[in-house]
């Protein structure tokens, strides 16, 4: 794991775009497994700048969610898939054909998850996957937990992850949640880890200490060959 260590948010969002837009002119069609939240968000604003300056370069790349929240409405504006239309799916021109993922309108959860490892399958591989990580170590919606799931399933939420910015303030929390499995992820040819936000220290203390464990998912991404850990402070 190549870990790097940022003054502050700006900073770390310009390098990890950098990164990002490096590979896409390498491999125009690239396949982006894209996270939301905080941590990204600078990322994808950096990456909104170069499309302004060379949309051709994005006239090809494709775009798969991360993950999802389970019971609200795809026009909710606590979704993930609110968030990526706002701040990637339509800044970058991502035509509907290029872009793949968890339908937040499902009725049928569990027949959901196997659809999108079905697109995975014949969409892989991911070139490059951005996480964040939560304050009890998840990434993606895989939580903490006894056995870690390989591939896209449904995620039952802890406590603190229902505490998250983008559902904190709803009445109704989310029931559950889909997103790519553990080994879905570490299939990525490069993933880029996006650790900033207030409350994960003992998370980030953690994963920097190079230790696997399942009460930490994220600390899975040191048998990952090619992982670039951006930290702010």
């Amino acid at each position: 794991m190549n870990i790097q260590h940022f003054r502050d948010y700006e900073a770390m969002s310009v390098a990890a775009a950098q990164m990002v837009y490096a590979s896409i002119q390498a491999k125009p069609d690239l396949l982006l497994c894209a996270a939301t939240g905080n941590s990204p968000t600078g990322l994808y604003l950096q990456l909104q700048k170069y499309y302004a300056e060379s949309r051709e370069d994005f006239q090809d790349l494709r775009v798969l969610k991360l993950d999802e929240w389970g019971w609200l409405h795809a026009a909710h504006p606590a979704t993930c898939e609110y968030y990526l239309q706002r701040y990637l799916i339509r800044p970058l021109g991502i035509s509907k054909e290029r872009y793949f993922g968890f339908d937040a309108n499902t009725k049928n959860p569990e027949q959901e998850c196997a659809r999108v490892q079905a697109i995975l399958a014949a969409n892989q591989p991911i070139g490059i996957c951005i996480l964040g990580m939560g304050v009890n170590g998840h990434m993606g919606l895989n939580e903490p937990a006894a056995q870690l799931i390989d591939h896209c399933h449904v995620a039952q939420l802890a406590a603190t992850t229902l505490h998250h910015d983008m559902v904190s303030d709803l009445e109704t929390k989310p029931a559950y949640g889909l997103t790519l499995g553990v080994k879905d992820i570490l299939a990525a040819q490069h993933i880029i880890l996006l650790v900033a936000g207030a409350g994960k220290e003992k998370a980030t203390q953690e994963l920097l200490s190079g230790r696997i464990t399942n009460e930490y998912p994220a600390t899975h991404l040191w048998a990952h060959q090619k992982v670039d850990c951006l930290v702010v402070g």
